[in-house]
């Protein structure tokens, strides 16, 4: 990997002794095109009833955009995660089914962090907002089924394509994690606060498993007050 740093020479000894551990990375999606993506794999092969999803994402748009995608053989909307403008409406969507959650302050050029839950035995969806938790909605009561594929930086609008370029993702995204159950407060809260939590079994963030597809290109960041960066991209067209 290329390794580019703007530092105090006293930190450089400790910068690269942090480097060896460190798993903070990020994805930038630089462009709005109907093609650029990142398809995350999962091994995970068994259906969805309950589930959580958290992610972070960074971004100066203010039109409609996609920010998680998961897409089954019999639904394009089986889970999406999209803001939608004209409203400016946060909305979780499972099964086809969504929640719109407004008031919220979904500002540009700030880092958001966001987990969303859905329990189809009760039939409840709720969206933790910056460690804010939202009121509880109602969802269905279906079953995710099938082989997913789960895209960041577009919406799905067929099995894996379908893109359209007004509503792809233009910014960073980070500390994506699904888990198959809705993990408690107390994890969401430690999630939102970037201390120690469970990471999900589902998707893990620590250890992806991924595709680029396109432009977007996997960054890991250090954080003293410096420049620094390590630009990865596994595979691009």
């Amino acid at each position: 990997p290329f390794l580019g740093c703007v530092l105090d020479g006293k930190l450089q000894k400790n910068l690269f002794l942090l480097l060896q551990y460190m798993t903070g990375k990020v994805f930038t999606f630089p462009r709005e095109s109907n093609t650029d993506h990142v398809r995350l794999n999962t091994g995970y092969d068994k259906s969805l009833s309950v589930l959580t999803i958290c992610h972070r994402s960074f971004t100066d748009l203010t039109r409609n955009h996609a920010l998680f995608s998961l897409a089954t053989p019999s639904r394009s909307n089986d889970i999406m995660i999209y803001y939608n403008s004209a409203p400016k409406l946060v909305e979780p969507h499972f099964c086809d089914a969504k929640a719109g959650y407004g008031g919220l302050d979904y500002a540009p050029n700030k880092w958001h962090s966001m987990c969303s839950t859905w329990d189809s035995n009760v039939g409840l969806i709720q969206l933790w907002f910056n460690g804010q938790p939202l009121t509880r909605k109602l969802g269905p009561g279906s079953t995710i089924t099938g082989q997913p594929i789960i895209i960041l930086g577009q919406d799905q609008d067929s099995y894996g394509g379908g893109f359209d370029p007004s509503q792809s993702f233009v910014g960073m995204m980070t500390d994506v994690h699904m888990w198959d159950h809705e993990i408690s407060p107390c994890e969401i809260q430690k999630y939102m606060e970037e201390l120690i939590f469970t990471p999900g079994n589902v998707l893990n963030w620590a250890a992806l498993d991924f595709q680029t597809n396109g432009k977007p290109g996997l960054f890991l960041s250090c954080m003293l007050n410096l420049v620094c960066y390590t630009n990865y991209n596994k595979s691009s067209s």
